[in-house]
């Protein structure tokens, strides 16, 4: 991430035209002045990187200057020269704020090794600044059976090279934790590891989160911002599912993994990078390049390495594994004092369970169980949420409290009329043993069984596509009500629908 703006304030003209003529040979945009107000007038107009300040000046002192930019939310790093070199005059410099002191006359190469310095310490900052943004988690791959093991043999292969990889996989599989890995064990380890979750960033904001954008750029851009590209200069940039990009925005990203070369929105000056690329997709990106959703051109600057994330079903022992380890995580999140353990039956049912959320799905399920589960009490089957137990037969103690009366609203099902008894007092055998769901009174379907009909436990995607489908029905087919509901994105939805025609269900 290189600097571009830079001002020289000198009230002698031969130190202000020979550092303007050497930056200048650099390819900085220099700005020049004699005077603090002057200096105080190009702040106000532009925003600048750097900003070289001799310390005695016509109209005031240089420390006066830095005072003020302590005070800017976006202020230049400073650097002070002076002819009258002291250790007191440069510790007081760097109290108020300096991030350099160098004495006159200064050589060229002095103020080289000032940049660099410069520059890294910039970055540094801007990097931290986007982490502490960030909730990230480091979470080892776990897992030896024989598709983990050659997952983990081709990682260490391509680790240590410079190639981009596209890592696939269902969902919940765990491909940024794959990429992760390929980030460790990688020469730039050491260097900044900045993700981009192209699906959670709106089409109107995409191309600034990946490229930043000069001031006024658009309507809210009152500052220059780097985007993630630049973040990730020397380092690696993940694209977390890259398949979500729209197309008006491909032909860019193709140029920057071509010529690691790009402009940020608004801007005309071109910006080098130096950063690996790895990028995980959910999708199946041939075809979408058939349907013309994704360039061919692209696909192939993508694939040049790709690794492919094995489901949860495919991974026979790892699911055991991967449980207990859950298991230990959230008994020790939720303040349990022993570490709960599973049943015979429960470890039976994980391991026969097909998870077609993956390693997600099982995460979440072993998070919910250790909720109910009681501290140092085993994890029973139903806990799991995965079967269909009357509530009766869970062992869970319910509070007793006083029957409350209101009034029920009109529009609320009133109870169902009691089953008749018999003549000796016991309810007849066709009486309902659970109470009827509740069901919306605008809703014309019946509510969702988690079980088919002979009997089988739904997958997670079946009840997905149900309720979904259930929603768009009940809100007449208009997408954005539906997704307001469902509390998705319309994108999101569209891309549901898109998927459920292929599989051949009518939709207006």
């Amino acid at each position: 991430m290189s600097f571009e703006k830079i001002i020289v304030l000198d009230d002698e003209m031969i130190i202000r035209k020979s550092l303007e003529t050497h930056l200048r040979r650099k390819h900085y945009i220099v700005a020049t002045a004699s005077r603090i107000a002057e200096a105080e007038a190009l702040l106000a107009k532009d925003q600048f990187d750097l900003i070289f300040v001799d310390m005695r000046l016509p109209d005031g002192e240089g420390t006066e200057l830095l005072e003020r930019l302590a005070e800017m939310p976006e202020a230049p790093l400073v650097v002070v020269i002076t002819g009258y070199g002291t250790i007191e005059g440069a510790v007081e410099c760097m109290r108020k704020g300096a991030f350099d002191y160098v004495v006159k006359p200064c050589s060229m190469d002095e103020i080289e090794v000032i940049l660099k310095k410069a520059e890294a310490y910039s970055q540094l900052v801007k990097v931290n600044r986007y982490f502490s943004n960030e909730q990230t988690t480091t979470t080892d791959i776990i897992g030896n059976s024989p598709v983990m093991r050659h997952l983990r043999t081709m990682i260490k292969k391509v680790a240590a090279t410079e190639a981009t990889v596209l890592v696939t996989g269902e969902n919940g599989t765990g491909k940024e934790l794959v990429a992760g890995e390929l980030y460790r064990a990688s020469p730039r380890a050491g260097q900044p590891f900045i993700k981009v979750n192209c699906a959670a960033i709106s089409e109107t904001l995409i191309e600034s989160e990946f490229f930043g954008h000069e001031k006024g750029a658009f309507t809210g851009a009152n500052q220059r911002r780097e985007g993630r590209f630049e973040l990730a200069n020397n380092g690696t940039i993940l694209l977390d599912e890259i398949g979500e990009i729209p197309p008006r925005l491909q032909a860019k990203l193709l140029r920057v993994l071509q010529e690691r070369e790009f402009e940020r929105v608004g801007g005309n000056r071109t910006i080098k990078v130096d950063v690996r690329v790895l990028a995980t997709t959910n999708r199946n990106l041939l075809k979408e390049v058939e349907k013309g959703n994704f360039r061919e051109d692209l696909y192939y600057r993508l694939n040049v390495f790709p690794i492919e994330v094995p489901p949860l079903r495919e991974r026979g022992e790892d699911i055991a594994q991967i449980a207990q380890a859950f298991l230990d995580r959230f008994s020790r999140k939720h303040g349990h004092k022993k570490a709960a353990t599973f049943s015979k039956a429960t470890l039976d049912l994980i391991m026969r369970h097909n998870w077609p959320g993956n390693v997600r799905e099982l995460q979440n399920t072993i998070e919910r169980a250790v909720i109910l589960c009681d501290d140092g009490e085993p994890v029973q089957p139903y806990m799991l949420g995965l079967i269909k137990v009357p509530i009766t037969a869970m062992n869970i103690p319910f509070e007793e409290e006083a029957p409350a009366k209101p009034a029920a609203p009109s529009h609320v099902p009133t109870a169902p009329t009691p089953a008749p008894e018999d003549s000796e007092g016991d309810v007849a055998e066709d009486a309902a043993d659970e109470p009827a769901p509740f069901v919306l009174p605008e809703a014309d379907a019946a509510p969702i069984s988690t079980l088919t009909p002979d009997g089988k436990v739904k997958t997670l995607e079946e009840l997905e596509k149900e309720h979904i489908l259930g929603v768009l029905r009940q809100q007449g087919w208009r997408r954005n009500e539906a997704a307001d509901i469902l509390g998705i994105s319309s994108r999101t939805l569209r891309n549901k629908i898109t998927q459920y025609r292929e599989e051949g269900v009518e939709i207006p």
